[in-house]
C-alpha cells in the first residue's frame, strides 16, 4: 500500500469513526440537574439514514426538551463528506419540519423523509478534524450562515467537540454589524453524555 492509499485508508476511517461515534442519543441530564436555572434538560439525536439515502452517510438531528420529546425546536439532515484532511458535514433543513417530528426516536417517521423533502443551507456546513481521541469542528468560516432571530440578522458561530461518549457544543447568534452575540447560551457549552448508540445502523460504506 503506497503513502496515498495509507492516508485514503486513514481518513475514511476518521469518517467511519465520527459518524460511529455521532450516532445516539445524547443528554445534559446531569449538567441540568447541576446547573437546573441555567440549563433545561435537552436531548439531541442522531440517527442514521437509510443506506443509499446520500452517497455514504447521513443523518437526521432532533433536538428536544426532555419534557417535551414530541416537539424539537431544532431538526435537520446531515451528509457526511470525506474532504481528506478533515470531514465536511453539509446541513439540510427539512421543507415541512413538523410532519417528521420523532422521528429520532420511531423508524417509521424517518424512514418517510426522501431527499425531496430537503433544502441545503448554504454557507453552514460544519468542518470536523480528529484530534487525538476526539474531534473538534466548527461551522464552515466566512460568517455566512445567517439566522434571523429576535428582530435582526444573525450569523452562526457554532463549534463542537465530540468524543466516542460525549458531545459538547455551542451555538451563538451574533449580530451582522455590531458583531454581538443576540442569542445562544450565556452560560457556556451545552455538555451531552451519550445514552444510547445508534451506530450498529450505520451503513457499511467499506463495500
Amino acid at each position: 500500500m503506497n503513502i496515498s492509499q495509507t492516508q485514503d485508508k486513514t481518513n475514511l476511517n476518521n469518517l467511519i469513526t465520527l459518524a460511529s461515534w455521532m450516532a445516539g442519543d445524547f443528554s445534559n441530564k446531569k449538567q441540568a440537574l447541576e446547573n437546573p436555572t441555567l440549563y433545561a434538560h435537552i436531548h439531541v439525536f442522531f440517527r442514521p439514514l437509510p443506506e443509499n439515502f446520500f452517497p455514504g452517510i447521513g443523518f437526521y438531528s432532533e433536538q428536544v426538551y426532555d419534557y417535551d420529546l414530541w416537539s424539537p425546536y431544532r431538526q435537520g439532515v446531515h451528509q457526511l463528506i470525506d474532504k481528506g484532511d478533515y470531514i465536511y458535514i453539509e446541513n439540510y433543513k427539512l421543507i415541512d419540519p413538523i410532519l417528521y417530528a420523532g422521528a429520532a426516536r420511531e423508524l417509521d417517521i424517518l424512514h418517510t423523509i426522501t431527499p425531496e423533502n430537503l433544502e441545503r443551507r448554504y454557507n453552514c456546513s460544519m468542518v470536523f478534524k480528529r484530534d487525538g481521541d476526539k474531534f473538534v469542528g466548527s461551522v464552515e468560516p466566512g460568517n455566512k450562515c445567517l439566522i434571523h432571530k429576535r428582530g435582526c440578522e444573525t450569523y452562526l458561530v457554532s463549534k463542537v467537540e465530540l468524543t466516542e461518549n460525549t458531545w459538547v457544543s455551542s451555538d451563538k447568534g451574533m449580530d451582522i454589524n455590531t458583531h454581538k452575540q443576540i442569542w445562544g447560551s450565556a452560560a457556556g457549552d451545552l455538555k451531552f453524555e451519550k445514552q444510547t448508540s445508534f451506530a450498529d445502523e450505520l451503513p457499511n460504506i467499506n463495500k
